[in-house]
């Protein structure tokens, strides 16, 4: 056989048994475009069916005597899978008992044919074209708000850096950046928070320096704000936004950008950890306490572990950002593998708390805020718009039996129930219905009370408090933006608050103790982070107020060190062996698949298993907990464990149709909220 003859293929098969190369010979005809990266397809020995993967590697020969299958067609000469972002898809699926098929679909856009063949042409043309089309990049910007040596060895130019052990483990190149916390105006009439100027500023650095950058962000906001910013510092040539909002057509443009040779400036959102950068200088991720960075799909992999795992292959800059440091950062800070960078004094952001004080004159009374708070606002109002942060949006999020206290459920799905607008008929928060002939499934009573207020029952109320005042209402349903200036009232939940041109004269910060009072593992650094994001919109010299919390939270708030609640935080979980202290993985699926893989991991040291529990007929979930050194063998055994579920061929009665199979048994790693009730939330594991 001639050398280089056979491909081997990563199948497009999210089946676990199927989460391996297999070899195919490669016929005379695709020798040429038979390269790794490649789209391929290739035949299956059941039932004459092809499959599509990606040619991974192409070797010599293979340990096997038997007649190897042909590859079917090589797709596109398009290498769309890098070798690098195949080795971090394989590390970070391995350590998530996952598939690899499933993190290359969120990788790799679907094809857009039209698109590729335009690539594929200004790839052709001549090495002078292409270097004039990136000639037209800007000298580096300074880092705003930041000691100059803070960020020396993140931006060192491509030529000077150092190809030692020393230099790819140093901290100074891995930083916990806390960020500015307030607006700032990039050009006439447009403002962005500080923080994403600075990683802006910081990408294009790099990228003066002749590497790529890639920076995460949670959601469309922060990269709308993102790109504001990159669009005066660097040429539109140099950044791809990889977005999962964006066109198709749009979207695989921008990633086909990567792949080529020159530097580039990558942002969008989970995937754009997974785009390949030419000469990577720079991961940079903001908020990473944020839900929207962890993936809800299998494997389930977190923005942050992504970051972690890239770095330490390509040896890069790396940045985590954020107003308000999450546990899992302040692990990593504490253990010495990132140096904590902070701006100067002048620019933390103090909360003032009012959890002792009580509504005096009837202004307040009408607003359902301290008299501190009322006086703060309304004087703030005369100068300028003023943001209200609340919990929940609609009139009443929840509604609550008059006769017994317990909470109101919908009849059809037991979710919980709310009131969406005044006057509007109680309803299902998860499934819609409407409670038209509600009956306490406690009591049989047929008579139900609001208990809570939500964002437009708020701004009722403060709309009668504030006469005069124009009242906008931000949530879920209606985000907005930016919000008009002038005399208003912005209501908003919690990461739906807009901007303002000059930021807020006032930020009021209610249902601080409603939020603490959710059940959450994470609930204590969830609220610092909405409370730190939300002030961070006000002007640098305006108050904000929070309303309802004390103790060492509040006192954390007061004197601007929002780090000291992760600290505290994390000390706890580590008495307790919580994550981010351990690793957890959750195991769901039926009694005998769960108590399989439980005793497959019994035996190894720094691992203990709570449960199982009943789920509901017929499957139970249990919690592992697991050393990080323990993780790889961990997720080895459990990988094993999903094969032999997936391949067991449950009897079937004679003369019975076919059904669908459900997985005996599912694992997720790292789950953000791994001690749930499991019927809280629908479609959990």
């Amino acid at each position: 056989m001639p050398p280089a003859s056979i491909a081997r293929v990563l199948l497009d098969s999210p089946l676990p048994q199927l989460d391996r190369l297999f070899d195919y010979r490669i016929p005379e005809r695709w020798r040429e475009l038979a390269v790794p990266g490649v789209r391929v397809l290739v035949p299956l020995r059941s039932a004459g069916r092809q499959a599509k993967g990606y040619l991974v590697e192409v070797v010599d020969e293979v340990g096997y005597d038997g007649v190897l299958s042909e590859l079917d067609e090589v797709v596109s000469p398009a290498r769309v899978l890098d070798p690098h972002v195949f080795t971090l898809i394989r590390r970070a699926t391995d350590r998530a008992a996952g598939v690899a098929s499933d993190l290359v679909r969120l990788a790799v856009p679907s094809r857009q044919v039209r698109v590729e063949k335009a690539w594929l042409a200004r790839r052709a043309e001549s090495p002078a074209a292409a270097e004039a089309r990136h000639a037209r990049r800007l000298a580096a910007p300074g880092i705003t708000g930041y000691a100059p040596e803070a960020f020396a060895e993140v931006v060192r130019p491509h030529d000077t850096l150092a190809t030692a052990d020393d230099d790819r483990s140093g901290s100074s190149r891995r930083i916990a950046l806390t960020g500015i916390a307030a607006p700032v105006e990039i050009a006439p009439g447009v403002w962005v928070p500080a923080s994403l100027r600075t990683l802006a500023e910081l990408a294009a650095a790099t990228l003066a320096s002749g590497r790529s950058a890639i920076v995460s962000v949670p959601d469309y906001r922060d990269l709308d704000h993102l790109s504001a910013c990159l669009d005066l510092l660097v040429s539109g040539d140099d950044i791809a936004r990889i977005d999962a909002t964006q066109p198709a057509a749009d979207r695989y443009r921008a990633f086909l950008r990567t792949l080529d040779d020159s530097p580039v400036i990558i942002v969008g959102n989970r995937s754009a950890l997974l785009a390949p950068a030419p000469a990577l200088g720079l991961i940079a991720v903001w908020d990473d306490g944020d839900s929207l960075h962890a993936e809800q799909h299998a494997p389930g992999i977190h923005s942050r572990d992504l970051a972690l795992l890239r770095q330490e292959d390509s040896g890069c800059a790396l940045v985590f950002a954020a107003h308000a440091r999450s546990t899992d950062v302040q692990r990593l800070v504490e253990v010495g593998w990132l140096s904590a960078v902070e701006p100067s004094g002048r620019w933390r952001r103090r909360i003032t708390p009012t959890a002792q004080q009580a509504g005096g004159d009837s202004g307040a009374t009408r607003a359902r805020i301290p008299s501190t708070a009322w006086r703060t606002v309304s004087d703030a109002l005369q100068h300028g718009p003023v943001l209200v942060q609340v919990a929940r949006p609609g009139y009443a999020p929840r509604i609550a039996c008059v006769d017994c206290g317990e909470t109101a459920r919908c009849m059809t799905c037991q979710g919980p129930l709310g009131v969406a607008r005044a006057g509007a008929t109680a309803s299902c928060r998860w499934c819609g219905a409407l409670a038209a002939h509600w009956r306490c499934s406690h009591c049989e009573g047929e008579r139900w009370r609001t208990v809570g207020r939500g964002a437009s029952r708020t701004s009722d109320e403060l709309g009668r408090a504030f006469p005069g005042a124009r009242v906008v209402v931000s949530d879920g349903a209606t985000p907005l933006q930016s919000a008009p200036g002038g005399r208003t009232l912005v209501v908003a939940t919690r990461g739906a608050e807009p901007l303002v041109e000059g930021g807020y004269r006032a930020v009021l910060l209610l249902d601080g103790e409603s939020m603490l009072a959710r059940e959450s593992l994470r609930v204590v650094e969830d609220c610092v982070r909405w409370w730190c994001n939300a002030a961070a919109l006000a002007a640098s010299d305006a108050p904000v107020v929070l309303v309802g919390v004390g103790g060492a939270v509040a006192t954390a708030l007061a004197t601007g060190h929002p780090e000291r609640v992760a600290a505290a935080e994390l000390a706890d979980r580590r008495v307790l062996r919580f994550p981010p202290a351990v690793r957890v993985a959750a195991l769901a699926g039926t009694p005998e698949a769960v108590a399989r893989a439980t005793a497959a991991i019994d035996d190894l040291e720094g691992v203990d298993v709570l449960g199982p529990i009943e789920l509901d007929e017929g499957r139970v979930r249990a919690i592992v907990r697991l050393d990080y050194a323990r993780g790889l063998e961990v997720a080895g055994r459990l990988k094993a464990e999903l094969v032999r579920g997936a391949t067991a061929r449950a009897p079937r009665p004679a003369g019975a149709p076919p059904r669908r199979r459900v997985p005996a048994l599912r694992v997720r790693f790292d789950d953000a909220e791994p001690f749930d009730d499991p019927g809280a939330r629908p479609g959990g594991l």
